[in-house]
């Protein structure tokens, strides 16, 4: 029984696939669940024009995340905090305050994409690797300053 899967299913395919499987697991299982439609001549004509359209959108989407990834090669964060005896942070700088200035800058980043190179607790210049797209991973320079 040949089915488009409309999700990633682990051991049988991506969301998009076109997949050949035991005919009981696609009509009691997949198909009910929503996780895959029967692969009608229709349907696979269908299927071949999203997947045209995704590559023209994910064509576009890389231009546009190599133009994000020179915009934040090029951009530096200033991060004022609070600071005790030896110029040491009360607590730790976070990947969430890294992406509040990036969007003071006008920069939308995920918390989630940012990861920080190395602890942050005292002041002082560090850098952070946004996961921009696939192998796209441009560094961002955090300067941590004292709070007025």
């Amino acid at each position: 029984m040949k089915l488009i899967l409309k999700e990633d299913i682990e051991k049988l395919g991506g969301a998009g696939d076109l997949v050949e499987v035991k005919p009981g697991y696609g009509r009691n299982y997949l198909i009910p669940q929503g996780k895959a439609a029967l692969a009608t001549p229709g349907a696979i004509r269908e299927y071949e024009n999203l997947k045209r359209e995704a590559a023209l959108r994910a064509e576009l989407s890389v231009e546009a995340a190599k133009e994000l990834a020179q915009q934040l090669e090029a951009t530096s964060v200033t991060i004022p905090v609070t600071v005790g005896e030896e110029d040491k942070i009360h607590g730790t700088v976070t990947n969430v305050q890294v992406a509040e200035a990036l969007e003071e800058r006008e920069i939308i980043i995920d918390r989630r994409k940012i990861t920080l190179d190395q602890d942050i607790k005292t002041l002082g210049e560090y850098t952070a690797t946004v996961d921009v797209l696939g192998e796209l991973k441009p560094k961002v320079k955090v300067w941590v300053v004292k709070e007025d």
